[in-house]
């Protein structure tokens, strides 16, 4: 009785089907739109940019001209273009997070999952040297090294921060793939006598895959911001732009002193909105990660509305 009623009724299996779907896949959240349309911006400007623009090194005779219909974000002190400075500065920039965030993905999953899955001594070894990494500070032995070399490329100061910045994700994925290697399916996968590199591949790693994005996403903020720190400190990559070359260049030009907005402005505001764009993508994967967090941020928010609905109404019960 039951099975004929549901299949002589289309119009409801029709509104079933979608709310299971709904159930399923976890929907994208305002936080995640919103950050990959600011990403995704950014990143076709670094992209597209200086095809369109003029060279960021071309010299004119005349300097720190406001906005224009010429150089729509002025010039520099030496009447070079900011705009094109911008388009090039956000390719670096981007270049450099892009080369670090494969970098410490490859090194924090070879010492944390493959040493995590390995076992034995294998883990051991590779626990102590991810422990050795994670107490050096960073950026200090950034700021050594980096004052040792006097000609430094992109890839030298993106080895650099990439060297110092993966045994924290190391350490994140090494206590994952610990819980994962003594699950029901992995051990059967051994008891089945599959070969170790296919249970790792095949078992494992699928798992990871969130929790590698989420440390990659990581990874790229810590390389941009760091290096902005560092250009700006005066150790940057030599003949490149990136943000933090532009905001050293502008503190040597005496930009905020003269008044200059349109010189220093430009890449802080990309900095600042580009790591908000990853810092949106970030929370988004936690949350689909881990959906107990995304419950308790949907129940924290009806809390707040309720409360702010309660007060309203004590608000009208005190008139």
């Amino acid at each position: 009785m039951t099975l004929t009623t549901q299949a002589a009724d289309p119009a409801g299996a029709t509104l079933a089907e979608p709310s299971r779907r709904r159930r399923s896949l976890p929907p994208m959240t305002t936080k995640l739109a919103i950050g990959l349309t600011l990403g995704g911006l950014i990143l076709l400007f670094g992209l597209l940019g200086p095809y369109v623009t003029q060279d960021p090194s071309l010299v004119h005779d005349y300097g720190l001209t406001g906005p224009s219909g010429a150089h729509w974000l002025g010039t520099t002190q030496t009447g070079q273009d900011v705009l094109a400075q911008l388009a090039h500065a956000t390719r670096g920039s981007l270049t450099i997070g892009a080369i670090v965030g494969v970098l410490t993905l490859l090194l924090s999953a070879f010492f944390g999952v493959v040493g995590a899955y390995a076992g034995g001594w294998v883990d051991e070894a590779f626990s102590l040297f991810t422990n050795i990494m994670l107490v050096i500070p960073g950026l200090p032995l950034v700021i050594v090294i980096s004052s040792y070399v006097p000609d430094k490329s992109l890839w030298l100061v993106a080895l650099v921060l990439s060297i110092t910045g993966w045994a924290g994700s190391a350490r994140v994925l090494r206590g994952y793939t610990l819980s994962l290697r003594n699950r029901d399916y992995v051990i059967a996968s051994r008891v089945a006598g599959e070969k170790r590199w296919r249970v790792l591949t095949v078992e494992i790693l699928p798992n990871l895959i969130p929790l590698l994005a989420s440390q990659v996403v990581f990874a790229v903020i810590f390389a941009i911001l760091g290096e902005a720190g560092l250009s700006y400190l005066g150790l940057g990559a030599s003949g490149s732009f990136t943000w933090g070359t532009m905001l050293y260049y502008a503190q040597n030009g005496l930009a905020l002193r003269l008044g200059a907005w349109w010189w220093f402005v430009p890449p802080g505001l990309m900095l600042a909105l580009f790591g908000a764009a990853l810092s949106l993508i970030n929370f988004s994967i936690d949350e689909i990660i881990n959906p107990r967090l995304r419950d308790q941020t949907r129940a924290a928010r009806r809390g707040w509305r309720m409360s702010r609905q309660q007060l309203a109404k004590a608000k009208e019960a005190g008139l």
